[in-house]
């Protein structure tokens, strides 16, 4: 596929019904991609079947219908597309990057220091050789990964000391977030990825797999995260208020809003607000991104 088009993404997780949060992810993305005349893919990332929450798929494409957004393509299903995991995977295993390892989680809490986004694996399986049936690791290589977000600017991590060793088909069968999300960029020729500030240190365990597999890397933008009142991430975990598909408008004023754009009562129609929305559009008007950052400024 060619990657001399803008192709950005949407990529929600059916947990739960979309909230504000989600909101804010959404409008950014589809206006960056509709700005730069670009394409903009829905993707429902329904990989982990324990995380998936029965009607949340139907539920999140009425929603967005709903609010206005109009995408390019099918819609992409995760769940679909196990057999394009599978061959990924077997080519890092046959290019010798990937071993099996049945540390448990609690020997990981045990053992493991805590790094940018969790425990880093020290690597204890990693010479034992042990069958490829138990959960699988990627080898990350001693290198730094370095990119320049489109809103945080230069960025770096020590992928080794700061990520570890980090898994790709868990013990139970199910294939992880980092791989299948990489391969399905890569085969929607996404050229652009803009999404929360909450997922920055996922970058760089993305870009290691881009790199061992030859896939080129997009251009990042992590936007900043609408917060609780006390200060922690709006989430579904967190019992975010779902968002009202009998009454868009006002939601869509405020995710605007939170993203630089003042449209004010200019927009008092749906169909005004998505004619004014790319018009005002603009990187530079983005919030700064607050709170602890999670990788090293390069």
């Amino acid at each position: 596929m060619t990657r001399s088009r803008y192709r950005g993404r949407f990529a929600p997780t059916p947990s739960g019904a979309l909230h504000f949060g989600s909101l804010i992810a959404a409008l950014g993305s589809c206006l960056d991609a509709r700005v730069h005349a670009g394409f903009w893919h829905l993707r429902i990332e329904d990989v982990d079947p324990p995380r998936v929450v029965a009607g949340s798929a139907d539920s999140t494409l009425r929603t967005l219908d709903a609010f206005g957004f109009e995408w390019d393509g099918p819609v992409v299903y995760q769940r679909r597309r196990g057999e394009a995991y599978r061959a990924t995977l077997d080519r890092l295993i046959d290019a010798g990057q990937v071993y099996g390892c049945a540390c448990s989680r609690k020997t990981l809490r045990e053992r493991a220091r805590i790094g940018v986004d969790g425990p880093v694996y020290l690597g204890a399986c990693r010479d034992r050789h042990l069958p490829l049936k138990t959960a699988l690791r990627l080898h990350v290589p001693p290198t730094r990964i370095v990119f320049d977000d489109l809103l945080a600017g230069r960025v770096a991590c020590d992928i080794a000391h700061e990520c570890g060793d980090f898994v790709l088909l868990r013990a139970d069968g199910v294939f992880t977030y980092q791989l299948a999300v990489t391969v399905d960029d890569a085969e929607l020729g996404i050229t652009h990825v803009v999404r929360g500030a909450d997922l920055l240190a996922s970058t760089p365990r993305q870009i290691v797999l881009q790199q061992a597999l030859g896939y080129a890397t997009p251009a990042y933008m992590h936007l900043p995260v609408a917060l609780n009142d006390d200060g922690s991430k709006l989430s579904k975990q967190t019992l975010a208020a779902p968002l009202r598909d009998d009454d868009p408008l006002p939601a869509l004023l405020r995710a605007a809003a939170f993203l630089g754009m003042d449209l004010g009562c200019e927009a008092g129609s749906l169909a005004e607000f998505w004619q004014l929305a790319p018009q005002r559009w603009r990187r530079a008007a983005l919030p700064p991104l607050r709170g602890k950052r999670l990788l090293t400024r390069a």
